[in-house]
């Protein structure tokens, strides 16, 4: 087409507006097909927004599979000292407990103050530059420390470097993997070495004394003479160990059972127990159901079920308004924003109407819901659980919880609640949620073939290869209109050129017989 064209200097015709109403005649089929791709977009967007729908659903099974949704615990203790937390598989009763001993972490510091008397070391300067502020005297040979844990001793070499500041060489020992955490204190002036982890792991008194934090004094003279950290005493005449800390928790159970443990927790017959302090007298931790949580859990899922298939359903019984098609970009200049929203609430109406995919799931779950599964307890079915589908038609298969009966379903047998909605792995057993998830599954690998995913490439899926079916026959087509359009102005541009001549002839013959 050309940039500018001008006609009508002959005839007086307006050629262009002509063209343009000729063309808009032609560009009807166009118009059509921008109507379609932008409909086939819609329902695309439409079916990606079920599998969205779908796959929040989806993710909330995974909880509906785990014990805890069931038969989670609630745990009481009469005392500050002692905290517990139940897995799903605690026992339910009273745990009598009494905590003798708090485990505690090692630690050792420096005898003296470590600077001179007027002086004081600045722990961020240099060694070279500090040397001479030691109340102890400088040694700067190589040290090593020897901790313990679970999988036995751990053992490093430090090496001095007087351009290292005595910070330096602290965050060196902090970040080696001997558990420690070193500092200096300029206030007390002195430098503190301790266990990140608590309890007594070196038990063995031949070893450093059975201290926690080890090293030889007689081969860790930066750490025994200028720092003052000594791993024993021998003023008495015998080696007595300086390091403080360092020892197990110790506590009782049932007033007979004396266990002892590493840390300030202990984990027995899926009750975890916090100590916080020694206790005078033992005292009775309560473990029970709660009831509460499972039905909220359960509630909670049914209620996300629930508005999911009353979306659904709404979808595949919407009214189609096939009088209201969607607005091409030249009708919507003419037409205000409220307008157009107006519209195109009425255009977007019924995109997944009588959808045989959506249907067919919908069927699936319902059926899944109605399922007998074989707990081996008193609970089968739904509907012996205070769960029923809504008797009301226009419900479209809700479902409704009678809490009082899911209450007393929880208190009677929670297991068979548990294998009614979850299963049994151990026998292999499917169920409600199993089978859901199966029904999820296969609809949303119907509607990705169909509609694909935000990620996927026109090519992958349905409805993507016909959108760009329908993106090479508008291109072809709009080549087409631009042939159309010359061709009406070569047409009316010689039509131009006859009324010229014809005009040029009746002047001619108007001059020679006037």
């Amino acid at each position: 087409m050309s940039d500018m064209r001008i006609g009508g200097l002959a005839s007086g015709m307006d050629i262009d507006k002509l063209v343009n109403d000729l063309m808009r005649a032609e560009r009807q089929p166009l118009n059509k097909m921008e109507q379609d791709k932008t409909w086939t977009e819609w329902q695309r967007d439409a079916y990606r927004d079920v599998n969205k729908q779908l796959f929040e659903l989806d993710s909330m099974t995974l909880d509906m599979n785990l014990s805890k949704t069931y038969q989670s615990k609630e745990v009481t203790s009469p005392s500050a000292a002692i905290s517990a937390e139940a897995s799903s598989s605690a026992g339910d009763g009273n745990y009598n407990v009494q905590v003798t001993q708090m485990a505690t972490a090692a630690y050792n510091l420096s005898e003296t103050r470590l600077s001179k008397a007027g002086e004081q070391i600045d722990p961020t300067a240099s060694l070279s530059s500090q040397e001479s502020k030691f109340a102890n005297g400088f040694d700067g040979g190589d040290f090593t420390i020897t901790t313990y844990g679970e999988d036995g001793p751990t053992t490093k070499t430090f090496s001095i470097d007087m351009e290292q500041s005595l910070n330096d060489v602290l965050d060196e020992i902090s970040n080696s993997d001997l558990g420690l955490r070193a500092f200096y204190d300029s206030s007390a002036d002195k430098v503190m070495i301790e266990r990140t982890q608590t309890g007594n792991y070196n038990t063995d008194n031949s070893k450093f004394l059975g201290a926690e934090i080890g090293f030889d004094s007689t081969t860790a003279g930066f750490l025994s003479n200028t720092l003052g950290i000594k791993n024993g005493d021998n003023s008495s005449g015998t080696w007595k160990l300086n390091e403080k800390g360092g020892q197990d928790a110790t506590f009782k159970y049932n007033g007979s059972l004396e266990i002892t443990t590493h840390d300030n927790n202990y984990t027995l017959n899926g009750v975890t127990f916090n100590f916080h302090a020694v206790m005078e007298t033992a005292v009775n931790v309560n473990v029970s159901n709660n009831i509460d949580s499972a039905v909220e859990n359960i509630t909670k899922f049914v209620d996300k079920y629930n508005k999911v298939i009353e979306s659904l359903n709404e979808q595949v019984s919407e009214k189609r308004y096939r009088d209201f098609p969607p607005l091409t970009e030249k009708q919507k200049e003419d037409l205000e924003e409220r307008e157009i929203e107006l519209w195109e609430e009425k255009a977007k109406s019924g995109m997944l109407r009588n959808d045989s995919t959506i249907q067919n799931a919908l069927f699936e779950m319902r059926s899944n819901w109605y399922s007998t599964i074989d707990t081996g307890g008193e609970f089968t079915q739904l509907s012996q659980i205070g769960i029923k589908t809504s008797s009301d038609y226009l419900d479209g298969g809700k479902l409704l919880i009678t809490e009082d009966e899911l209450r007393e379903a929880l208190r009677e047998d929670p297991r068979a609640v548990q294998e009614l909605f979850a299963g049994n792995s151990e026998t292999g057993s499917k169920g409600i949620i199993d089978k859901l998830e199966e029904t999820i599954a296969d609809t949303r690998q119907t509607i990705e073939r169909k509609a694909g995913k935000p990620t996927s490439t026109e090519e992958t899926y349905m409805l993507g290869r016909r959108l760009e079916d329908m993106e090479d026959r508008m291109e072809a087509f709009e080549d087409r209109l631009v042939q159309i359009e010359d061709r009406y102005w070569s047409q009316f541009g010689q039509m131009e050129q006859a009324i010229q001549q014809l005009n040029s002839q009746s002047a001619f013959l108007m001059s020679n017989f006037g």
